[in-house]
């Protein structure tokens, strides 16, 4: 789903029972594979954006595939930072945003167990950025302002390399 969708802004429902999702989480990761086979990035996806509004999330992190259901923040830091966001439903934009420095996210395995995903940085960055999906939210609502947008093609431009 491309950024206009209304879709995109609703609220995402529980999932009754976690072993439902195992399709959702099919699609999820073959929606991600072929993102990256096409675009080239791409580290999470939240059901939202394939059309499902369940609590549904499917990471890839490290090289290590994570399929959350009914994911929730059990704590964010106070401390803050800031990046340039991209987003798999508006692949060509860049969004300059704020985060919490780590975050803590309690969730359902496929099976029903509960587990837990704690990390820092990027890792951090992503779990709020999909967190936020499933609530709603985009990151275009989470610029710190007016001048913090730009294509993909002019942050590279900018910004590769000055890392």
């Amino acid at each position: 789903m491309q950024l206009g969708d209304p879709l995109l802004r609703a609220v995402s429902g529980p999932v009754e029972r976690p072993e439902e999702a195992r399709l959702i989480i099919r699609d999820l990761r073959a929606t991600l594979h072929e993102f990256q086979r096409t675009h080239g990035f791409g580290r999470g996806i939240s059901a939202v954006q394939i059309g499902e509004t369940h609590r549904v999330i499917y990471l890839e992190f490290e090289g290590i595939p994570y399929a959350m259901v009914n994911p929730e923040f059990e704590w964010q830091s106070e401390d803050r930072f800031r990046l340039w966001d991209d987003c798999f439903s508006f692949p060509n934009l860049m969004v300059y945003v704020e985060r919490a420095l780590a975050a803590r996210v309690r969730y359902q395995d496929l099976s029903g167990a509960m587990r837990t995903i704690e990390g820092s940085g990027p890792l951090a960055e992503l779990l709020q950025h999909e967190m936020d999906h499933l609530d709603g939210i985009l990151a275009v609502d989470r610029a710190i302002g007016r001048e913090s947008f730009c294509t993909r093609e002019e942050y590279e431009r900018r910004h590769v390399g000055t890392r």
